[in-house]
């Protein structure tokens, strides 16, 4: 396709995702007081006093709202929107890489809510534990709505798209853009890069979020790279373990 036709088909879906996220959090700004006593729930008993977040500005409660419908309408379009972006890219594989597109978006949806309902249940908690002991001990805390809030949506985005992790390990791993081998005999470097990430991704500043973030995506890591080995030895055998990526190239050229 020409570049004017490529810019027209990017406007195209870029414009159906924002249209799907604003009608969905048109819809769902209504229903957002249940939704954030839903959201809420994991950490009330961490809470001072009644349990009960304050608002501290005359507009707090309008953009408190306007931010969890947003919020709760990207994370509701999210498969919507993974698959205008690989249907975007779709026309650029080759025939025998488009049977893995609808598998990869599942994937991508499927592993996304994971990492999301991990956090809810698991590090909210954790996570709030720690920082309301940290100061129960000098001072009585205000539970700010928006603050409380913020931390808890971009905790939730940043497990959901953490949990992402081992389908890009696959699929570099698959396609040897970085061969198998690299990925098995640099594991050190890997687990201080995810460390790292882990501490980048957890915006609370919290050992104990940065601390289980780590932990599983060490797990999610050694499982996809556990599920490439299997696909990599029933494709092309146990010797394409240790290839290169040259040698892959040469594997390629010489099946054409």
């Amino acid at each position: 396709m020409p570049l004017m036709d490529h810019l027209g088909e990017l406007r195209r879906r870029v414009t159906i995702m924002v249209v799907a996220i604003l009608v969905c959090a048109v819809t769902v700004y209504l229903a957002t007081p249940t939704i954030i006593e839903i959201f809420t729930d994991p950490i009330r008993r961490f809470l001072p006093g009644d349990g009960q977040l304050a608002i501290m500005s005359a507009l707090g409660g309008f953009t408190i709202r306007f931010k969890v419908a947003v919020f709760c309408a990207v994370i509701i379009c999210s498969p919507i929107i993974i698959w205008e972006i690989m249907a975007f890219f779709l026309p650029a594989l080759k025939p025998s890489e488009r049977r893995w597109v609808v598998p990869t978006v599942a994937a991508l949806v499927v592993l996304f809510f994971i990492g999301m309902v991990f956090c809810y249940f698991v590090i909210q908690p954790a996570a709030f534990g720690w920082m309301m002991d940290q100061t129960s001990a000098f001072a009585t805390s205000v539970p700010n709505a928006e603050d409380f809030l913020d931390i808890m949506m971009l905790l939730e985005l940043g497990f959901g798209l953490g949990f992402e992790l081992p389908l890009v390990i696959f699929y570099l791993s698959i396609l040897h853009v970085v061969p198998y081998k690299v990925f098995r005999e640099n594991w050190r470097y890997v687990y201080v890069a995810l460390l790292v990430l882990s501490a980048f991704t957890t915006p609370d500043a919290s050992p104990v979020t940065m601390f289980f973030m780590f932990a599983a995506l060490v797990m999610l890591y050694e499982i996809s790279l556990a599920v490439a080995r299997q696909i990599l030895v029933a494709r092309d055998g146990p010797e394409s373990l240790k290839w290169s990526r040259e040698d892959y190239e040469e594997h390629e050229l010489a099946e054409l």
